[in-house]
């Protein structure tokens, strides 16, 4: 049976969130998450949709992609396929040829899980490895220490300061809150939580995001940022603690999240919080 490449519409992206709900669990490889897909919702669904594709099977999602830009495919498939030769074949020709509408023809890079097939497949037709990424964890199932700070989560009344904090925590972020109202009304979004912390003076230091995938599953952090005028004073450590402590609250077995390990100050930002580190793992890399 023929393996079909998809371009979800609107209606279809709870599909794709869907499965790849049920594709989370404690012990895989870093792969996409739900909450990739809803923190990209910030454009709108519209945006989102053009950004998604599928591979299908017999009426069966094997696989996801997301194009995080231009030239970035982050890709997953069921755990079920990550050996399935037939699937890994047909993504490498996919992202391959420029007409089939994933990836433009030159420069581009591709995120999937370590150990899949389609690693392999991608190293034989010359995709390179990129740069280091560490992913770190946190084990849900004891208690979760207070952060030491006081801690909000924000509703629509507050996605101003939400988008506020991000932006002097990101220098090229564009937020807004507009775009909070965007990523909150997507389906994602249901099992998600916006943090923001307080420092004694009453002002918003810190914000992170957090994505449930279900009871038992592991959630993820996307994403986590320090207002810029208020770094060096543990506030990362705190949202960060406070963002472990609202995916247990959401049934998450664990809580997940990936930097680039040339960011030691976020990897170590995120092991004072009680996360574990795992080995890194790199994108592949087609050069024009």
């Amino acid at each position: 049976m023929a393996i079909v490449l998809g371009k979800p519409d609107v209606d279809g992206l709870s599909e794709a969130v869907g499965v790849l709900r049920e594709w989370q669990y404690d012990g895989a490889p870093m792969q996409l998450h739900p909450g990739d897909l809803g923190w990209f919702w910030r454009f709108g669904a519209e945006a989102t949709a053009a950004a998604v594709r599928t591979w299908i099977r017999g009426g069966r999602i094997l696989a996801v992609g997301l194009l995080d830009g231009s030239e970035l495919l982050r890709l997953t498939m069921a755990p079920d396929a990550h050996q399935d030769e037939e699937l890994a074949q047909q993504l490498v020709e996919d992202v391959s040829d420029p007409e089939r509408g994933v990836l433009k023809e030159g420069k581009a890079y591709i995120e999937a899980p370590i150990g899949a097939l389609v690693q392999d497949l991608l190293s034989e037709h010359g995709w390179n490895t990129d740069e280091a990424w560490t992913p770190l964890r946190r084990d849900l199932t004891e208690p979760v220490e207070d952060p030491g700070v006081r801690i909000e989560v924000i509703g629509p009344d507050r996605a101003h300061v939400r988008a506020a904090v991000q932006r002097a925590a990101f220098d090229r972020s564009t937020f807004t809150d507009a775009r909070w109202h965007a990523m909150a009304a997507g389906p994602a979004y249901a099992d998600a939580r916006c943090l923001l912390a307080y420092d004694d003076q009453g002002n918003a230091v810190a914000t992170v995001t957090v994505w449930s995938a279900g009871p038992g599953r592991p959630g993820l952090l996307e994403p986590m940022g320090v207002d810029r005028d208020h770094r060096g004073h543990g506030y990362g450590k705190a949202i960060t603690v406070a963002a472990a402590a609202a995916l247990q609250e959401l049934g998450s077995s664990s809580a997940i999240v990936c930097t680039p390990s040339a960011n030691a100050g976020a990897v170590a930002t995120y092991r004072s919080a009680g996360f574990r580190q795992s080995p890194e793992v790199r994108d592949r890399r087609r050069d024009a």
